[in-house]
């Protein structure tokens, strides 16, 4: 496969922002964006004429999680991974890395892979960055990822250094093992908030060579302003002409401030999640739907969003239906939690083109607003 899959279209001339297009086996996706997590195979509560609808143009799913269910022979079996769960658009697989970290006590790390215990039934596992291209190599997801350990933090800079050293010699493994030639595989660059680590993760990854490079290892415990400063320096120093993915961050103003500094490519669990505990995203600030201040509030979940959900009910419905543990609730709230997501990288497209990305970006609210509006408009 060759590497000029990615191609920059527009640049803000005030940051690092940029718009680009990243053609992959299953179509061209649009950046800056923003992938909904469908962790084993679905995004909860939505089906993929949901995410069509929504505007999702490519999801995240995880070789870790598919490897323990129902297992990558039973996806290959059924036609991969987009037959299998009836996707047509593209997919993106995590290889793990995250999940082995946040296994703790459970798992063994050492040079040759991570042994791990099961916490579905206590089995024991073993993958090493082999194994783990092996099993993305048979999910078939369109950009897959190299294996890498996420060191948490605070760490100790000893750790942190040995950490990355590790992770850039199991990449180089990662590549040789590579057999798919349909599926881009994503180096990732880790180092913690130690920027001379981080200097040295991006070079070597680079090094190594890959048609996209991921940065891992933020928002696992460090301060904000900490992921912040390293963000602004690691995304710059990778490849301007190859995508720049920026793993597990987060909130909607971690993602226009991950553009801001060059970033192209985000995944998060929390609108998903968020949706669930009943936390939801809107122009007019963050809402509890539990909260008894709602139960006559009989007006939309925001005045100003155009999602199924503000369009046919208020939030004083939502609330009945959350607070009686209807599955509804759920579904509601995360077709609206994922329009706002989707709507605001639309508007981010949308004012870098225009050239007013920089005065707009404070307001995630009008960026959200100007994702949904139509074209003809």
């Amino acid at each position: 496969m060759t590497d000029n899959k990615f191609r920059i279209i527009h640049e803000d001339n005030q940051t690092q922002a940029r718009v680009g297009k990243l053609r992959t086996a299953h179509g061209i996706v649009n950046t800056p964006i923003f992938m909904p997590v469908g962790t084993r195979g679905t995004v909860k509560t939505c089906t993929p004429r949901d995410l069509v609808e929504l505007g999702a143009e490519i999801i995240l799913g995880n070789a870790y999680h598919l490897y323990l269910r129902p297992g990558p022979q039973i996806v290959q079996q059924a036609g991969g991974l987009h037959k299998f769960m009836a996707w047509k658009k593209p997919i993106l697989t995590d290889s793990g890395g995250f999940q082995v970290f946040s296994l703790g006590p459970l798992r063994k790390i050492t040079e040759e892979g991570v042994e791990f215990r099961s916490e579905i039934d206590g089995s024991k596992h073993f993958i090493s960055p082999e194994r783990s291209i092996e099993i993305q190599n048979t999910l078939g997801a369109d950009i897959i990822m190299t294996f890498d350990e996420c060191p948490p933090q605070p760490s100790d800079y000893e750790y942190i250094q040995k950490s990355m050293e590790m992770t850039l010699r199991w990449a180089s493994r990662c590549k040789k093992a590579h057999r798919n030639r349909n599926q881009q595989l994503f180096g990732i660059v880790q180092g913690g908030m130690e920027k001379a680590l981080r200097k040295a993760s991006a070079e070597g990854t680079v090094e190594i060579g890959f048609p996209g490079y991921a940065i891992g290892g933020m928002s696992v415990g460090e301060a904000k302003d900490r992921m912040y400063e390293t963000l602004a320096y690691v995304a710059p120093s990778l490849p301007k002409d190859k995508p720049r993915y920026l793993m597990g961050v987060g909130t909607p103003e971690d993602l226009v401030y991950g553009v801001s500094c060059g970033v192209d490519m985000f995944d998060c669990v929390m609108p998903t999640r968020n949706a669930r505990n009943g936390s939801l995203f809107t122009t007019v600030g963050g809402i509890k739907i539990r909260n008894a201040k709602y139960k006559t509030d009989f007006t939309p979940l925001d005045p100003n969003c155009v999602c199924y959900t503000c369009e046919n009910f208020t939030r004083a419905y939502l609330r009945h239906l959350y607070v009686e543990n209807e599955i509804l609730a759920h579904r509601l709230h995360t077709l609206h939690n994922l329009h706002f997501y989707l709507s605001l990288m639309r508007g981010v497209q949308r004012s870098i083109q225009a050239g007013t990305f920089s005065s707009l970006k404070a307001d995630i609210g009008a960026l959200m607003q100007l994702g949904q509006k139509r074209d003809t408009d």
